[in-house]
């Protein structure tokens, strides 16, 4: 610095301070909570949170989900234990005056040595954006009611807040984070997976599946859970004779794959609000030519982010991963997928399977091919922050065995239960949080601002707030 003079010299000592702290500021955080990693144990058969509902054939395991592509229509379902009964939905606008009602129908499936209750699936059509609407099923003294709010008309800045969950289970760190999510403004759930871990027991226990939907209905009955399609759900037991996959799953929590023109009820998008919602199965073909891919490349340039600004996918297994569990188990769809993702400024992915959490920088590896070595994910600003929150509180425990050291594309990790909200407030701004189930407390553990890739492409701090 000889020749310059005693204020330009202080100023240049200031700023590389200052850049030197920024940067130091944006290294990947490991954080320093341990929590304690005793066993994740399955509430009790018997448990109160499973209990069924009184009354002789009382619908039970309700749980809705958006019924259309834009919001306009929710499907209902339920289960009767011992019969039928009726698959009618009464509905309206105003409590306990139902001026309309929808037929719905009634299927059930067997699974080794078990048979399932009647499970009763009806769509309500044709509902007024942003109303609250109520709704009643069963017959005779038996009956249910419920309500839930439709979504606002699909508009580029409409708030919306979202709540992620996944690989939930029906432990007892299962309810902690149920209950912890059920005190937040949520108003719908993008669930990543993985949902009743029936199959952790002998035979893929069924008699599981109808607890989690009990466990569940204090949520979901209320709000739409968005589903995404785990390993978990794949049931697939050639040994005692289970030979379909997915059948559990497909039988009691259908989707409305249709209106997006999908072939299957693994992948399919909704719009919500302000947010165009993708999902993905990672346990179906995706290479080329699959029906999967097909849908995916005629999907991404059907999206108009001058209505809805936010693009959101939804996976199971994810693509950037630092933890030793599931270790790049995802990378074959990654490399088939990825560039299609920055090509089209996917704004987040989230994903589940890895029991523990983890927040990416937004990065790409678009640029290697198999000859030229260039195999490192760089920042991309027209890539999506990739958040993996599989932390739900399953039976399987916490995956606490992160790779050494960080690597330079991931912003933050945790081993720990938890949930997240997805705060969309307009076009240009989402805020961003994580919960950990801090030994039964509610503690906001990361968080983060969102700029939109499309409306304000400008790059966000990824230190945690």
């Amino acid at each position: 610095m000889a020749g310059m003079a005693p204020v330009k010299q202080l100023l240049l000592v200031f700023i590389l301070a200052g850049l030197i702290v920024c940067m130091s500021a944006e290294d990947g955080v490991t954080s320093r909570y341990v929590r304690r990693l005793q066993a994740s144990v399955d509430m009790p058969m018997d448990s109160d949170v499973f209990q069924v509902p009184t009354g002789y054939n009382a619908p039970q395991q309700v749980h809705i989900t958006q019924g259309d592509h834009v919001g306009r229509a929710v499907i209902v379902s339920w289960v009767t234990p011992s019969e039928p009964g009726s698959s009618t939905v009464l509905y309206g606008p105003e409590n306990k005056k139902y001026k309309h009602k929808a037929k719905g129908r009634v299927t059930r499936y067997n699974f080794y040595n078990y048979t399932s209750g009647y499970i009763h699936h009806c769509t309500l059509r044709g509902l007024e954006f942003d109303t609250k609407i109520y709704y009643k099923i069963g017959v005779g003294n038996a009956t249910r009611e419920f309500s839930f709010t439709t979504p606002p008309k699909p508009g580029p800045d409409t708030p919306y807040t979202f709540g992620v969950i996944g690989d939930l289970g029906q432990t007892f760190d299962s309810n902690k984070t149920l209950q912890h999510y059920m005190k937040t403004n949520g108003q719908a759930v993008l669930y990543v997976g993985d949902l009743s871990y029936a199959d952790n027991y002998s035979f893929h226990d069924n008699r599981r599946w109808d607890t989690w939907g009990r466990f569940t209905e204090k949520s979901a009955a209320s709000q739409p859970w968005i589903w995404t399609a785990g390993n978990h759900e794949i049931d697939f037991v050639p040994e005692i004779g289970e030979k379909k996959p997915f059948k559990p799953y497909t039988h009691r929590y259908p989707v409305p794959y249709r209106s997006s023109n999908s072939t299957a009820p693994f992948w399919y998008s909704i719009k919500r609000g302000s947010s165009y919602i993708i999902v993905l199965s990672s346990y179906s073909a995706y290479g080329k030519y699959t029906p999967q891919y097909i849908w995916l490349q005629e999907e991404f340039p059907k999206v108009n982010r001058k209505e809805t600004p936010w693009l959101i996918v939804l996976m199971h297994s994810p693509w950037y991963n630092s933890n030793n569990y599931h270790y790049m188990e995802g990378e074959t769809m990654r490399v088939q997928f990825e560039s299609w993702f920055t090509k089209y400024k996917v704004d987040i992915v989230f994903a589940g399977h890895v029991h523990a959490y983890e927040r990416s920088k937004r990065v790409s590896n678009v640029a290697y091919d198999i000859v030229n070595g260039e195999c490192t994910p760089t920042f991309d600003p027209s890539s999506p922050v990739y958040i993996t929150v599989g932390d739900g509180g399953n039976i399987e425990g916490l995956a606490a065995n992160f790779t050494e050291p960080q690597p330079k594309y991931s912003a933050f990790r945790e081993a720990s239960f938890g949930h997240a909200i997805l705060e969309v407030k307009n076009r240009t701004h989402a805020f961003y949080h994580w919960h950990r189930n801090q030994d039964g407390d509610n503690v906001v553990g990361d968080s983060q601002w969102l700029y939109n890739r499309y409306w304000y492409p400008h790059n966000e701090s990824t230190s945690a707030y």
